[in-house]
């Protein structure tokens, strides 16, 4: 890590001639600028990166989602073709033990195409390599280029990269949230000097109550919408795995991570992870709004466990030495458990499908109203 990152002069260029820029900007420069984007120059992942996904502490939950896949398969009535579609797929580590969980139902396999949507260059290097030994796959910069036909989608920790607008609660209304030069030609926050003219009218009741000063993160709907119309036209579902909250409220989640600690999001421009947490009930809202079927959202917890993931577990530990069942051990309680360093309470999933499939295994349409998410 370098004090000074090479996108920082490009970004202070950019405000001194164009003015501050909105923070949803400045989200998108540091991961996706053609020359010094944090996904376009690097791997994150892993121990030697700046963070870990769950498909990288374990294989389980990447079979376990080849497994879902499979009874999603057979709901829609075991289609001829099916596209297996990974939007933003890491290393293939995903990818790759699910289909060798999916090996095992030789109908369902034969019936695949997989496409991986990834811009990522160095990344794509690393799946072709992961995935090396995968028959009929595809490689695409956006989901509109996968051909069409009866899909399942998958996106683990997709929607938290998207660049998100933040607005600032003002005594005369909600301000755009912007990133500007201060005297010291440091970068600091700052917000426009209008409001934003009828921003109240789009906020849900819970937000527009928020206090002066309050802070209000949205993301455009153009990502869950082009998910949930492919799969209401087509057939299929998507299933959507990220951190977040599971109602719209106020509240500051933009961050930065750097060699897995957190880190001033505003300090290493295209060096650092810089991500906000995921509005589930907004992602709910827009899927259903194009007429898709909403599906939890549940924790990453009870999803893996209706899964099997304690049975799955057991079954590997048993073929296994003890520091591996150890390992073994930590990896499930690190998937399904809450508290420091637990990902299975802070993660939700949800999934979207066409109006025909009225349920998908380990989720349900009431919990959204009724469990989790309930106020």
């Amino acid at each position: 890590m370098t004090e000074a990152s090479p996108l920082l002069a490009d970004i202070k260029k950019l405000i001194k001639t164009s003015g501050p820029l909105p923070v949803w900007r400045y989200m998108q420069l540091c991961l996706t600028h053609p020359e010094h984007g944090y996904y376009i120059s690097r791997d994150p992942l892993g121990r030697e990166g700046d963070f870990i996904t769950s498909p990288e502490v374990s294989q389980m939950f990447g079979e376990l989602l080849g497994l879902w896949a499979a009874s999603v398969w057979r709901t829609m009535g075991s289609p001829a073709t099916l596209r297996l579609i990974e939007l933003g797929p890491g290393r293939g580590t995903m990818m790759a033990d699910a289909l060798r969980a999916l090996r095992v139902l030789p109908p369902m396999y034969e019936a695949l195409s997989v496409h991986l949507v990834e811009i990522n260059p160095v990344l794509r290097e690393k799946q072709k390599a992961t995935l090396s030994g995968a028959r009929n796959i595809q490689w695409h910069a956006s989901l509109d280029e996968v051909p069409q036909g009866p899909a399942i989608i998958l996106a683990n920790e997709y929607f938290d990269v998207l660049p998100v607008h933040q607005m600032v609660k003002r005594d005369d209304g909600w301000h755009e949230r912007v990133v500007d030069i201060d005297g010291n030609g440091q970068l600091v926050f700052g917000t426009t000097v209008a409001p934003v003219l009828r921003f109240d009218a789009l906020l849900p009741p819970l937000v527009r109550a928020a206090p002066v000063g309050a802070i209000f993160e949205w993301r455009p709907d153009a990502e869950i919408m082009s998910i949930a119309t492919r799969v209401r036209d087509q057939g299929g579902a998507a299933l959507i795995i990220d951190y977040g909250h599971v109602r719209s409220d106020a509240g500051d989640t933009f961050q930065a991570i750097v060699g897995h600690s957190f880190a001033d999001p505003l300090k290493y421009p295209g060096q650092a992870d810089v991500t906000a947490h995921v509005d589930f009930q907004a992602l709910a809202r827009a899927a259903e709004d194009v007429g898709a079927r909403v599906h939890g959202p549940v924790t990453q917890g009870g999803f893996l466990q209706r899964l099997g993931i304690e049975a799955r577990a057991v079954s590997l530990m048993a073929k296994a030495n003890p520091e591996v069942s150890e390992n073994i051990a930590t990896a499930l309680k690190r998937l399904t458990e809450g508290g420091r360093g637990g990902m299975g309470s802070m993660f939700k999933v949800i999934g979207v499908s066409d109006s025909s499939l009225t349920e998908l295994v380990g989720l349900s349409d009431q919990e959204r109203r009724g469990g989790i998410g309930a106020p």
